[in-house]
């Protein structure tokens, strides 16, 4: 019998013009895991968060979620089906209240009618976005407008999660409850393709890694079988 996948990305390729972005990356995400992508800046990890949400569009290769062909969609139509990207650098709408960022990421037809109940939710898993509902999220710390992104992104009720660099400028204590916080929302049935620079606390927190260099997938395995002296090796490239 054939395992269900949350995410399929078979051997997809992305150009910026004509610099070729990424080469046959492949890579699965099975229901209620959580995977790494680990690599330095420039490995091409963000464009497969984006390629996966419809913001660029594979040349060859296939997207696929729950077995329904996602690449070629546009963002706006990913998202309906169960996508949500937690952006690089959090891009929270700084001049709109912590309240008025969360309803942004109400805009399907299936959230609009459940954003009472999602919001809900929301509010639970990060008590301080309702403690600080009608704050501008400009006036907010780091780990605050990091919680509102997830908590923004999560408005949409998806089915996977893509995170890009969550922990990035973060004091330690904060990433570490922000990592909690995901663990939850993984146990509440979401999967999540995690993205990161920091290999010690991906590796913890994944069932299963990848490393990237120069846009390609230069090493895979779950944290047990990968010793850190290899993923090191891979991630510098030595």
């Amino acid at each position: 019998m054939q395992r269900e996948l949350a995410l399929k990305v078979d051997n997809i390729n992305v150009f910026y013009g004509e610099f070729h972005a990424l080469w046959d990356v492949s890579l699965e995400v099975e229901p209620q895991q959580i995977i790494s992508v680990i690599g330095t800046n420039g490995s091409g990890k963000s464009t497969l968060l984006n390629a996966i949400a419809g913001l660029l569009q594979p040349r060859g290769g296939d997207v696929e979620l729950f077995g329904e062909k996602i690449s070629g969609m546009q963002p706006h139509q990913t998202v309906v089906r169960g996508v949500s990207l937690v952006p690089e650098g959090r891009r929270v709408f700084g001049r709109l209240t912590v309240y008025e960022n969360l309803i942004m990421g109400a805009y399907t037809p299936r959230a609009r009618k459940r954003r009472s109940t999602v919001l809900r939710m929301v509010y639970d898993l990060f008590p301080r976005l309702h403690e600080r509902r009608n704050q501008l999220a400009s006036t907010m710390s780091g780990g605050e407008q990091q919680m509102l992104a997830i908590g923004r992104a999560l408005m949409s009720e998806p089915k996977l999660l893509l995170c890009d660099e969550i922990s990035l400028g973060l004091a330690p204590l904060i990433i570490k409850d922000i990592y909690k916080k995901l663990e939850e929302i993984n146990r509440q049935g979401v999967a999540i393709l995690l993205v990161e620079q920091d290999i010690n606390r991906s590796l913890k927190a994944c069932q299963y890694a990848h490393v990237m260099l120069e846009g390609k997938v230069v090493l895979s395995g779950n944290p047990a079988s990968l010793t850190l002296e290899e993923v090191k090796r891979a991630y510098f490239g030595v």
